[in-house]
Parts: structure tokens; C-alpha cells; sequence
């Protein structure tokens, strides 16, 4: 007598497309949403065509509308990755969406992977949006600009922990107040859009280091290996915690 099998037919559905099917949900779900796309897209511009207009702020050493851009790319990298990360994770795991999605064939690491891709998927989107906004600001892109991906890559990894990070460990209402007063300092104080007044503080942040890498690699073409060394430490210690702290419900 053979076993019966209950599988679907053709197999499961591989790993990688599901993670897939989940960074674009999680996209279409925060391009949907009114609120995020005030923080993650038109914050930004607003702050970019202020920062690019106002001389009397003093943005460094460099091509201003560069500068300008690159502060408010690192910006809306913070907006997405961290303070609307951890906003829409802190009610998913309010509303046991989090408990449920951890328990289907999707898993845990792969919903956290497409919560990954989702912002990757996002930040593109604002580069190519900001950019645009940043022509007619006086901006003239050039090949390297390509200099600030790898600044992109360690701030997305070390933010989106973060964000995942005070999802996981505190209430929903916390995380929603807690998220928008750091974005709120990072933008005044943290060395993203403008060099911080900490100095050599700011330059230890995650925030100071991925503004400073980002502002030099569309402003000169260089690459900014001190900033990254401290944004990939950030990245580890604030993806080990949260792999240690992180509740789930």
C-alpha cells in the first residue's frame, strides 16, 4: 500500500519567488499608503528643494544641489528603512499578521528577506525620484554617482535592523512615537542632510556616517571608506540583536 500525497500539485512554490511575491506586496502596500508616502517621498523633496534654495545653510565642501542631494537621498533611506519599517512591522506584529506569516510556507527568514527587498525596492524608487527633482535644482549626475551604492547598501542593512530592531521589542503605539521623534532628530541633528553639530560623535552614527558617504559620493565621486566601515558595524550589531531580541508576538 503506497502513502497518500497531499502535496499541491507541481511542488511547492520555490524559496526565492515567494520572498519575491513578498518584497512586492510589502512595496505596493507602502506606495499605497498615504502616510508613507509623506515620509519617504515628499518630505524628502520638500527638504531637498529647501536645502538647495537656502544659502545661508551650510552644506560642505562641493557642488550645493550634489550636497543637497546626497543628504536627502541618506534622508529618505532613513525614512524608509527605519521609521516606516518599523511603524508598519510594530502594528503587523500588533495585529498577529507577523505571528501568521512566521508560521506559513513563507517562513521567518523569508519574511524578513522580502521586508528586505521591499525596501531595496523602495530606495530605488526615491533615487530616481529625488534625482529628477534635483535637475532642474542644478544637478548635472555624472558616473560617480555610482560611488554612493555601496553607502546605500550598508545604510538600507543597518536602518532596516534598526527599525525591525524597535518593532520587535516595543508596543506599536511606542514604536509609531519613538520612530518619527528619531527621524525628527537625525534630520536636525544626526549628520544626514547637513554636517552635525556633534562633530566626531555624529561620525560614529549610523546617520552621520551613511549623510557623509552619500554627500561625498555625488558631490566628488569618492568613495567614503571610513563612513562604511562604521555603517557595516551598525549593520552587524544591530542585526545581531535583533535576531537575539526580536519578538514575534
Amino acid at each position: 500500500m503506497t502513502a497518500l500525497d497531499f502535496s499541491p500539485a507541481g511542488g511547492a512554490t520555490p524559496f526565492l519567488p515567494r520572498v519575491l511575491r513578498q518584497a512586492g506586496f510589502e512595496a505596493a502596500v507602502a506606495l499605497r499608503n498615504g502616510e508613507q508616502l509623506l515620509l519617504t517621498l515628499l518630505l524628502p523633496a520638500l527638504v531637498l528643494v529647501g536645502v538647495t534654495r537656502v544659502r545661508s545653510l551650510d552644506l560642505g565642501t562641493g557642488p550645493r544641489p550634489a550636497l543637497a542631494l546626497g543628504g536627502v537621498i541618506a534622508l529618505a533611506v532613513v525614512s524608509t528603512a527605519f521609521t516606516g519599517q518599523a511603524i508598519g512591522t510594530g502594528f503587523d506584529r500588533r495585529n498577529g499578521v507577523l505571528r501568521l506569516l512566521a508560521t506559513s510556507p513563507l517562513g521567518r527568514s523569508g519574511l524578513l528577506a522580502g521586508k528586505v527587498l521591499a525596501v531595496l525596492g523602495l530606495v530605488v524608487v526615491q533615487v530616481v525620484v529625488l534625482g529628477l527633482i534635483a535637475l532642474p535644482l542644478g544637478w548635472s549626475p555624472t558616473a560617480g554617482a555610482l560611488a554612493a551604492v555601496p553607502a546605500l547598501l550598508l545604510g538600507v542593512a543597518a536602518f532596516t535592523c534598526l527599525g525591525l530592531l524597535l518593532a520587535g521589542t516595543v508596543r506599536a503605539e511606542g514604536t509609531l512615537a519613538v520612530a518619527n521623534f528619531v527621524w525628527v532628530l537625525l534630520l536636525a541633528g544626526g549628520g544626514l542632510v547637513l554636517p552635525s553639530p556633534l562633530g566626531p560623535v555624529a561620525a560614529l552614527l549610523p546617520s552621520g556616517a551613511l549623510g557623509t558617504a552619500v554627500r561625498e559620493a555625488l558631490a566628488s565621486g569618492t568613495v567614503a571608506v571610513g563612513p562604511l566601515v562604521v555603517l557595516a558595524v551598525w549593520a552587524v550589531l544591530c542585526g545581531l540583536a535583533c535576531a537575539r531580541w526580536f519578538r514575534w508576538e
